[in-house]
C-alpha cells in the first residue's frame, strides 16, 4: 500500500523522550541535594498564516468547484484542491478530464515556483512510420481512433506524484469526492451531451464507446460503477496502482492484440519534475510550461515582441485591423520558431534560453512592419499545419488562503480520447500519439530535420500547446490563467492577459473581449471564433488587407484568477460552463 508521507503528524523526538528526561533529572536533583527546573515545554510550530481573504477555484464545471471547496474546507491546500478537482473532472467532464490522458502542472508553494510534466509517452514498440501505409502514405485515422491512438497515460502519477510532494491532506480525502460522482452520478449539461453525440458517430463500430456512454444525455444520470471502482482501488493503494496494480492489468488487457501499450509501459511510466520557463514581462514574473510544451515559447515570445512594439502599437484600438495586422505577424514568428525548434526535451536539446532571449525577440521584433503584406515576406519555419492538434482539453485555475497557486491544463488530446474505454476500469484511454507528426518527412528531404523533431519514437513525449501559467509580482502571486484550445491555447492567453494588463479590462471583459487566431501555416489566415464572429466593415477591413478569414467550430475555455493584493477574483470564460468560485 502506497501511503503519503504528509498522512501522519510528526512527532518532535523530544516529546517522545520527556518522561525519561524528567525522571532522570529529579533521581539526579535528590542525589546533589539540589534543585532542578523541569524541562520547559515544547513550543508548538504555529500553522502558517492566511496570506488572502480566501481561497479560490475558476474550474470548467459546478462538481469540481464543490469538490474544491470540500478540500478546502477540509484544511486542504492548492495542490490538494486541484487534485481533487483532476479526478472530479475525470467523471463530470468525460471528454476532457481524465485518468486516462495526461498534462502539466505549474504550481507555487511556499514562494517557489514548480512544474510538473505528466504528459502521455509513446510506448517502447511505437514506430516512426506506424501510421503510414506500405506506400508510405498515411492511413485515415489510425492516430486519432482506436487502440493504436493511445499512448502511455499520465495524469495519475502526475497527481500522485504532485499530491504526495505538497498536498497537506491524505490521499484517500482528495479523491472521495471523484468517487462519489462516480458512484451516485451527475447530471450532465447540454453541451457534453452534443459533444458526446459528436464523438459516438466517429468512434460507431470502432470502440466500445457506446457500451459505456450510450446513457449519457443532458439531465439524465450518469453513474460509472467501474470508474468508482478504479478510484477507489488508486485511493486505497496509491497513484502506482493505475501503473501497476489491477488498473495496469486491465488496461493491458484491454490493448492486447490491438494496441501497443503493454504492462512494461505502464510500469515505466513516470512523471517529470521540470524547471518551470520564467520570464520578466511588464513588471511581472511569467512563470509557465517549458517543453515539451511550445505554448510557454510562444507566449513569453508573443508578450515581449508585442513590448518591443509598443511604439508601434501605441493608440490602436484593440482588435481593430492595424492591431490583428502586428499581432498577426507576431504570430508568424512564434510559430515558425515553435516549428523548427520544439519537440521532447528528453529526446532533443531545446534551444528555449535563446528562443526566449531578450535580444533574440527584439531582432524579431524589428522584422515586423505595420505596412507589411500579408505573407509578402517568407518567415522561417518548418513543415506543415499544426491546427489539427485538438482543442478537446480541459484547464483549471487554483489560489489557496496561504497564496499558494495552481494552474493545471490537461487532456485525452481528441473529444473523448480514442474513444476506447477500459472493460472493466470504465474510463477512456487518450489519442495522444496523433499529436506527434504522423506522416514524417522522408529521410533527406528538405526539412526532414526539423521535421523529426515530433516525430514518433519509443518513449518519447509529444508536442504540446498546453500552457499553464501563473504571474507573479513581488514573489506573490498575481494571475493563473490556462485554456484549452490547441495551438490557439497560447493565442487565447496572451490576448486575456493583453486585455487585463495593457488594455486594463477587468477579469470577465478581458475573457469576454473578442479573440482570434492566426499562425504561420496555413499562410495569411485570420480565424474567427463562434462566440463573437469577425463580420461586418472588420471582415471587409481584414479581406481587403490581404486576409482570408474562417470560422472555427472553438470558442475557447479560459479558467483564471486575478489576484489583487488580498483578494483572489475568479472568472470563468463565458463561452463555456465554467465557474469561478471565492471560498472564505
Amino acid at each position: 500500500m502506497f501511503v503519503s508521507s504528509h498522512s501522519a503528524p510528526r512527532v518532535p523526538f523530544a516529546s517522545l523522550s520527556f518522561a525519561r528526561i524528567v525522571t532522570a533529572t529529579t533521581v539526579f536533583a535528590a542525589l546533589a541535594g539540589s534543585f532542578v527546573a523541569p524541562a520547559p515545554a515544547l513550543a508548538k510550530t504555529p500553522p502558517p498564516k492566511a496570506v488572502l481573504d480566501a481561497s479560490a477555484v475558476a474550474v470548467p464545471d459546478r462538481y469540481s468547484a464543490d469538490a474544491a471547496q470540500q478540500i478546502f474546507a477540509a484544511g486542504g491546500n492548492a495542490v490538494d484542491a486541484a487534485v481533487a478537482i483532476a479526478f472530479a473532472l475525470a467523471v463530470t467532464c468525460p471528454d476532457a478530464g481524465n485518468i486516462g490522458g495526461g498534462g502539466f502542472m505549474t504550481v507555487f508553494m511556499d514562494g517557489k515556483p514548480y512544474f510538473l510534466d505528466y504528459r502521455e509517452r509513446a510506448p517502447q514498440q511505437a514506430t516512426r512510420d506506424m501510421y503510414l501505409d506500405d506506400k508510405g502514405k498515411l492511413i485515415p485515422g489510425m492516430s486519432l481512433v482506436g487502440h493504436r491512438a493511445v499512448a502511455v497515460p499520465g495524469t495519475v502519477e502526475g497527481m500522485w506524484e504532485a499530491q504526495q510532494r505538497f498536498g497537506k491532506l491524505k490521499w484517500k480525502q482528495v479523491l472521495a469526492p471523484a468517487i462519489r460522482y462516480a458512484t451516485d452520478g451527475f447530471q450532465a449539461e447540454p453541451g457534453l451531451q452534443q459533444r458526446h453525440a459528436a464523438a459516438a458517430k466517429n468512434f460507431a463500430g470502432k470502440t466500445n464507446f457506446d457500451a459505456y456512454f450510450s446513457n449519457l444525455k443532458a439531465g439524465a444520470t450518469l453513474r460509472q460503477p467501474e470508474l468508482a471502482q478504479t478510484l477507489s482501488r488508486i485511493a486505497s493503494d496509491g497513484g502506482r496502482e493505475f501503473y501497476e496494480g489491477r488498473t495496469a492489468d486491465l488496461i493491458a488487457q484491454q490493448m492486447y492484440g490491438h494496441g501497443l501499450v503493454t504492462k512494461q509501459d505502464l510500469i515505466q511510466y513516470k512523471a517529470v519534475w521540470r524547471q518551470p520557463l520564467i520570464a520578466d514581462w511588464n513588471g511581472y514574473k511569467v512563470v509557465t510550461a517549458p517543453p515539451p510544451s511550445s505554448g510557454g515559447i510562444g507566449l513569453i515570445q508573443m508578450l515581449k515582441m508585442k513590448a518591443d512594439l509598443k511604439q508601434a502599437f501605441d493608440g490602436l484600438e484593440l482588435n481593430s485591423v492595424p492591431y490583428i495586422h502586428l499581432v498577426a505577424q507576431i504570430e508568424d514568428r512564434v510559430f515558425a520558431d515553435r516549428q523548427q525548434y520544439i519537440g521532447d526535451p528528453d529526446s532533443y536539446r531545446i534551444p528555449a534560453d535563446k528562443l526566449t532571449d531578450d535580444a533574440y525577440l527584439a531582432q524579431r521584433a524589428d522584422e515586423v512592419k505595420p505596412d507589411e503584406v500579408p505573407g509578402a515576406t517568407p518567415v522561417k519555419g518548418g513543415l506543415g499545419d499544426s491546427l489539427p492538434e485538438k482543442t478537446q482539453t480541459t484547464h483549471f485555475s487554483v489560489v489557496d488562503k496561504w497564496g499558494n497557486a495552481v494552474s493545471n491544463t490537461y487532456t485525452l488530446d481528441g473529444s473523448f480520447g480514442s474513444g476506447v474505454v477500459v472493460d472493466g476500469g470504465g474510463f477512456l484511454l487518450n489519442d495522444a500519439m496523433d499529436d506527434f507528426e504522423t506522416s514524417p518527412v522522408a529521410a533527406g528531404a528538405p526539412g526532414a530535420t526539423a521535421n523529426d523533431l515530433n516525430t514518433v519514437a519509443p518513449g518519447r513525449r509529444p508536442l504540446s500547446s498546453m500552457t499553464p501559467t501563473i504571474l507573479l509580482q513581488d514573489n506573490k502571486v498575481s494571475l493563473v490563467i490556462g485554456t484549452p484550445g490547441g495551438s490557439r491555447i497560447l493565442t487565447s492567453i496572451f490576448q486575456v492577459m493583453t486585455n487585463l494588463y495593457d488594455f486594463g479590462m477587468t477579469p470577465a471583459d478581458a475573457l469576454a473581449a473578442m479573440r482570434f487566431h492566426h499562425q504561420l501555416l496555413p499562410p495569411k489566415t485570420i480565424y474567427f471564433e463562434p462566440y463573437h464572429p469577425i463580420t461586418g466593415e472588420l471582415a471587409d477591413q481584414l479581406k481587403a488587407k490581404g486576409y482570408t478569414l474562417e470560422g472555427q467550430s472553438f470558442n475557447g475555455d479560459v479558467q483564471m484568477i486575478r489576484v489583487e493584493g488580498t483578494k483572489p477574483e475568479p472568472a470563468a470564460d463565458p463561452r463555456g460552463t465554467g465557474v469561478g468560485r471565492v471560498m472564505p
